[in-house]
């Protein structure tokens, strides 16, 4: 690995981590952060993957941290930090083989849709059938809308020339 692959992977890790706490530290809307319904700002890194192979580690391993720092809000524990954190990894390398956008939106929305709702559904007590629809619905608006963005802004950043 270079430098410049370290570098991009750790700010897309940062940014991700970034954008959890900013979205989990008003309250009012710390539940859409984790719990049967997700709408996380931070997923639509998800879709950075199809362009930069280091958001696969980047996106991994701000999903890991974030899911540290905010594990005393989520209470679902050890299996929310590394299984959330494993279900992101395995999704954004999967996202990383995606043709385009449209399929490379698939693994996050499927992966957290069907895995994370397995615990999150049993904590909660919240019939499992609802947590996927809350949590693959919410994926799908994150990388939808954001992810989205992000390829958009991406793209204009790596196509940057000087005058």
């Amino acid at each position: 690995m270079n430098i410049r692959y370290i570098t991009k992977a750790s700010l897309i890790g940062a940014i991700y981590i970034i954008l959890v706490v900013l979205q989990t530290l008003p309250f009012p809307i710390a539940p859409l952060t984790f719990g049967p319904v997700q709408l996380r700002v931070a997923e639509g890194l998800a879709l950075l993957p199809l362009v930069e192979a280091a958001a696969v580690p980047g996106v991994f391993v701000g999903c890991l941290i974030a899911n540290l720092i905010i594990a005393p809000y989520s209470g679902f524990g050890l299996i929310d930090i590394f299984g959330g954190s494993l279900v992101t990894l395995i999704a954004a390398y999967l996202t990383s083989k995606a043709k385009n956008k449209w399929l490379g939106m698939i693994p996050p929305v499927v992966l957290n849709g069907l895995i994370v709702s397995i615990w999150v559904s049993y904590f909660t007590k919240v019939p499992y059938s609802l947590t996927v629809l809350g949590i693959a619905g919410g994926e799908l608006v994150s990388t939808a809308i954001f992810g989205t963005l992000i390829l958009y802004v991406y793209d204009k950043a790596t196509n940057f020339k000087e005058w």
